[in-house]
């Protein structure tokens, strides 16, 4: 029996909207499974001002009410973990939506600063400001295996940027969760509640080969006489920052498509409950 178009909503977060949106749509062409996307703002993020027209070209306005139509929902990044989550306008809206799912048992992927909110909102993990920004290309180690982890090496490699981590002492006594794996210094890959049906992914494999340099130009542009990191073990050539690698590739059809199965799996349970 052929599998159904899994209908996947993406609150799109990242600051470069366009290619976030490039990047899923990849990511999901590359599976063994067939997907609609269906990608989405928050509208309170725009409630003092006009939604940019880019933004209403390739969105939609996020509608509470009809969240239970999607089969999954994933909750991307956004370049705010500097921030106290009180400090987000859309926080509340974001609240509503992860109230949504949960009520409607919806699989959930949360990314980076996406999996930080959702699991504070959750959990009541606490964040906390990294020293200096976690950036570039690393190996993780399995801690517990899980369905997503599923067919992974030990050490493989991930793409990890991001100025903040949750408290990895609350994430390891708290009932509910499951540390997945993290790098071989202790950052955070990956978590589960799997009662729940939620995964928590703090590297970016969403991206693709030149993401993470022009994820370190668009910062360097911002601010010219800022100081930034440059992303580690990414480059043929580190010194000219010439020669990107795309090291992660394997990791992201991986993860990608073990997600897509435990998405198959829910949507079976529910028709079996609904027959």
């Amino acid at each position: 029996m052929a599998t159904p178009q899994i209908k996947i909503g993406i609150l799109n977060l990242m600051h470069d909207k366009v290619d976030t949106q490039k990047r899923f749509t990849n990511v999901f062409a590359h599976t063994a499974y067939p997907v609609e996307l269906t990608f989405l703002y928050p509208q309170t993020h725009y409630r003092d001002r006009t939604v940019p027209d880019l933004v209403q070209q390739i969105a939609q306005p996020l509608d509470l009410a009809r969240v239970n139509e999607f089969d999954a929902f994933i909750i991307t990044g956004a370049p705010i973990e500097q921030l106290d989550f009180n400090e987000v306008t859309y926080i509340d809206e974001i609240h509503q939506l992860i109230d949504q799912l949960v009520k409607f048992n919806i699989p959930q992927l949360y990314i980076c600063w996406g999996a930080m909110a959702a699991a504070n909102y959750l959990y009541g993990i606490e964040k906390h400001r990294l020293p200096e920004k976690l950036f570039g290309i690393f190996p993780n180690h399995i801690v517990n295996q899980g369905p997503l982890l599923t067919g992974l090496p030990d050490g493989f490699l991930a793409p990890h940027a991001r100025y903040a981590e949750l408290d990895h002492q609350q994430i390891s006594v708290h009932p509910d969760l499951i540390l997945e794996a993290t790098t071989i210094d202790d950052d955070l890959f990956s978590f589960r509640a799997p009662k729940y049906q939620q995964s928590f992914l703090f590297a970016h494999l969403e991206y693709e080969r030149e993401a993470l340099l022009k994820e370190y130009r668009r910062e360097k542009n911002a601010y010219p006489d800022r100081e930034y990191a440059k992303p580690q073990n990414y480059f043929l050539d580190p010194i000219h920052m010439k020669g990107p690698q795309f090291k992660w590739q394997p990791a992201q059809h991986i993860y990608f498509d073990n997600w897509l199965q435990t998405v198959v799996h829910s949507m079976q349970n529910k028709k079996l409950v609904k027959e």
